[in-house]
């Protein structure tokens, strides 16, 4: 099993709690919602750059300018950068961070990513 495929239902599983939570109109619940998909999926490629999506439709729909901006030049380097590695780990994804920065993972996060890379052997 590749990452892609290990990552899939905790992504999945992210994704789910930020659109109950936009439902619930709980901003903060949502936004962490998708800086853990990020923290989780930014291995690969498709998980990347689809959270980088949901990001900017958090910004548009927010109308926060600088999210935006911010989520549209991180979706040319999830396309562009993810598949050579070019990413700091535990990095958020959110326009409040620079695109270049690690982050210490949450504890919760790095349970998940354990069990991504048992999954993967």
């Amino acid at each position: 099993m590749n990452f892609t495929q290990a990552a899939k239902p905790y992504v999945e599983e992210k994704l789910r709690d930020a659109q109950h939570a936009f439902t619930n109109q709980d901003e903060e619940t949502e936004f962490k919602a998708l800086e853990d998909a990020h923290v989780i999926g930014q291995h690969s490629t498709f998980h990347h750059t689809r959270v980088h999506y949901e990001m900017l439709k958090f910004g548009l729909k927010r109308k926060d300018t600088k999210e935006v901006f911010g989520q549209l030049f991180r979706l040319i380097g999830a396309v562009t950068k993810t598949a050579v590695g070019l990413l700091p780990e535990g990095n958020t994804g959110g326009a409040n961070v620079s695109p270049f920065k690690p982050i210490p993972l949450s504890p919760a996060n790095k349970v998940i990513l354990d069990k991504i890379k048992h999954a993967q052997s």
